[in-house]
């Protein structure tokens, strides 16, 4: 099971792009081609997949987004897509475990046929790769001692009660509590999510300041600690949705809109969506908006 210092960087990366809040990571994909391998084989690729019975899906191996425990692939996306390729006729994952900033060159390279990552929606990778419409969004929310004692529910309440809040080292979180009002002698920074949890516990912070889908697969190791409700915090009155999606090779938009049409069906039955996801933290409030579309994501 991956670590949970690979969720700073994904905290930066992930997060890198909202609703009319994009921010560039320069670099990122330095290394990703132009040149499509394979996407001369996008018509009928999912006739191929079918014949085959099988698609090859890459992963990160971070929790709680796809990661390997045991020899089982877990987490929100391996386990979404492969209730979508099933009903799709493609009845097995297999996984190839990349490096993170690997997975779009890799895919353009034909090692596999989708990313099955939770990576985020981004211009710069629409760029370079399909993306299905997003499968989650990424509200924040905030964990505190049991028992929420500070009565917090949001970053305007943890305002109003003055509390020290913790946030990540590099991460997008910081800007969320300044753009709440909150002090910067109010804000702490940490460097991992599991100081976070103990700088709760300790006292030393009020609350600490993440995803919800973090947070609690977070506190399932630190039964101390309680998490609120998730809610979507505002840059400049810009809601910050931070979705994520299914990654394909371009030239394999067959595929990508036959997975939309079944991921549509998941996303639109609220029971069906939060009875696959919620061993790995994700709920109602993770289940992205209907008007929230990638084409839109993808122009920035």
């Amino acid at each position: 099971m991956a670590d949970f210092p690979h969720l700073s960087r994904r905290s930066f990366l992930n997060r890198s792009a909202a609703v009319g809040g994009l921010l560039v990571v320069p670099g990122l994909l330095s290394a990703c081609s132009k040149t499509d391998a394979g996407a001369a084989d996008g018509e009928g690729a999912l006739d191929k997949l079918r014949k085959q019975g099988f698609v090859r899906v890459a992963y990160a191996n971070e929790a709680p987004y796809g990661y390997l425990e045991g020899k089982e692939l877990k987490g929100e996306a391996p386990t979404l897509h492969r209730e979508i390729f099933k009903a799709l006729g493609v009845d097995e994952l297999r996984p190839t475990l990349s490096e993170w900033d690997g997975l779009i060159p890799g895919l353009q390279a034909g090692k596999y046929d989708v990313v099955s990552a939770g990576m985020a929606i981004t211009p710069e990778r629409c760029a370079n790769a399909l993306f299905s419409e997003p499968e989650f969004i990424s509200p924040t929310a905030l964990m505190v001692k049991k028992g929420n004692p500070k009565k917090l529910t949001d970053l305007a309440s943890a305002k109003a009660a003055g509390v020290t809040v913790g946030v990540m080292s590099g991460a997008v979180e910081a800007s969320y509590a300044k753009g709440a009002g909150i002090a910067e002698g109010k804000i702490k920074t940490l460097q991992k999510p599991q100081d976070g949890a103990d700088a709760v516990k300790g006292g030393r912070i009020d609350a600490f300041l993440l995803t919800g889908i973090s947070l609690r697969w977070l506190a399932r190791t630190n039964p101390e600690t309680e998490v609120t409700e998730a809610f979507v915090p505002e840059l400049d009155g810009v809601q910050q949705f931070s979705p994520g999606g299914a990654v394909f090779r371009q030239g394999n938009e067959d595929l990508r809109d036959s997975f939309n049409r079944e991921l549509k069906k998941i996303v639109s039955d609220t029971s069906r969506y939060v009875s696959l996801l919620q061993e790995y933290g994700f709920g109602a409030t993770e289940i992205p908006p209907a008007t929230l579309k990638t084409a839109d994501l993808c122009k920035g």
